[in-house]
C-alpha cells in the first residue's frame, strides 16, 4: 500500500457559464509590482446556476457583482486547481449574463503571467528599470484576470491600460484612443479582439524605440526593441512585410488584424511566443546587429519571425 497522497484528477471547468467577452481595464504599478483590474464579463448561461467556476491564481477578488439581479457574490478560492467559485444567492437564469469583477494582483518575476523583466536605458545605464510583459501560453492568462483559461473556452477581449505617460503600451489589437487621466497617467484603449482563447491575449508596458512599415496589403507592422537599438530591428521589419503577404497568397487567407508587432523581451523563457498581432521573442531571436551579427544568426532570425507570422491563424 503506497503512503503517497492520491493526485487529484484534472478537472475542464463546468460549462453551465460560458465567456463571449472580456472588458479588461488594468492599472500596473512598476515601483511596487502589482496591478489593480477592473473586469466586466460578458457570459452566456446555458444552464441555470448559482456558481460561476473560472481560473485564478494568484489574485485577490475585493468584489463581484452580477450586474442584472444586482447581486453580489460568495467568492472562495481552489488554490490547488487554480480556480474560484463565485456562488451568487440566486441562481442566473439562462441567457447573458454580465458579471463585474474588482480585483488585485502581482507582477512577478516567474516569467509567466503578467511578469516583469528589468533593463537599463542608455541614457541611465546605472539605473534599473522593469517593464511589465505577458507569457499566457499554456495557461497563465489566469495570473493577470480571472477567466476560462482553457483553449476551448474562447472569447473576445477589449484591453484598457492606464499606465504613466513615458511609458508604451501595447496589445493585440492597434490602439483606438489615448486619453490624459490624473497625474502623470494616461488611458490607452485598444480595438476588439476578434473571438480567441486567453492564451493568445498579450499585453506589455515599458520603454521601447521601434520601425515600422507597411506591407502590400496594408497592415501595419512594428518591430518593437530595446531603447537605442531601433536600427537593430530592421532586418525582422523587412522580414515580416515579406512573409506577411507571401502567406496571404499561400495560404488564400488574409491576416485578419489591422497590426502586427514583433517585439523583442529582455526576460524571456520562451524562445517567442504567436500572441495573435503582438509576437514576443527573446532578444537574440528578434534583434540584427546590420555589421556584427554574423549570416548564421540573420538566417536564424529570419527563420523564426516567418514561423510565428505564419501561425498568425494561417
Amino acid at each position: 500500500m503506497s503512503n503517497k497522497e492520491e493526485k487529484k484528477p484534472f478537472e475542464r471547468l463546468p460549462t453551465d457559464v460560458v465567456p463571449k467577452n472580456y472588458k479588461l481595464e488594468l492599472r500596473p504599478d512598476l515601483q511596487k509590482f502589482t496591478f489593480q483590474g477592473k473586469l466586466s464579463i460578458t457570459a452566456e448561461v446555458r444552464n441555470a446556476t448559482k456558481r460561476v467556476v473560472l481560473n485564478s491564481a494568484e489574485i485577490e477578488i475585493q468584489s463581484v457583482k452580477y450586474v442584472q439581479g444586482g447581486q453580489d457574490a460568495t467568492v472562495t478560492f481552489t488554490e490547488a486547481d487554480e480556480t474560484v467559485t463565485l456562488e451568487f444567492p440566486l441562481e442566473l437564469p439562462v441567457g447573458e449574463a454580465a458579471i463585474d469583477i474588482a480585483y488585485t494582483g502581482i507582477i512577478s518575476e516567474q516569467m509567466r503571467g503578467f511578469y516583469r523583466c528589468k533593463y537599463t536605458h542608455p541614457d541611465h545605464p546605472d539605473e534599473e528599470r522593469y517593464a511589465a510583459v505577458t507569457q499566457f501560453e499554456a495557461a497563465d492568462a489566469r495570473r493577470a484576470l480571472p477567466c476560462w483559461d482553457e483553449p476551448s473556452h474562447k472569447a473576445s477581449f477589449d484591453v484598457v491600460f492606464v499606465v504613466p505617460k513615458s511609458k508604451v503600451a501595447l496589445s493585440n489589437m492597434n490602439v483606438v484612443n489615448t486619453e490624459e487621466v490624473e497625474g502623470d497617467l494616461k488611458r490607452v484603449t485598444f480595438a476588439q479582439t476578434p473571438v480567441m482563447s486567453s492564451y493568445l491575449l498579450a499585453f506589455i508596458v515599458g520603454e521601447f524605440d521601434h520601425v515600422e512599415a507597411t506591407d502590400e496589403n496594408g497592415v501595419l507592422v512594428r518591430v518593437y526593441t530595446p531603447v537605442g537599438k531601433a536600427e537593430q530591428g530592421r532586418f525582422a521589419l523587412d522580414v515580416a512585410v515579406k512573409t506577411l503577404p507571401f502567406y496571404k497568397d499561400y495560404f488564400n487567407v488574409a491576416y485578419p488584424l489591422p497590426k502586427m508587432d514583433l517585439i523583442a523581451i529582455p526576460d524571456f523563457a520562451a524562445g517567442a511566443m504567436e500572441n495573435w498581432g503582438l509576437v514576443t521573442y527573446r532578444e537574440r531571436l528578434l534583434l540584427v546587429d546590420p555589421v556584427n551579427t554574423p549570416a548564421i544568426s540573420k538566417q536564424y532570425v529570419a527563420l523564426v519571425v516567418g514561423e510565428l507570422i505564419q501561425e498568425q491563424g494561417n
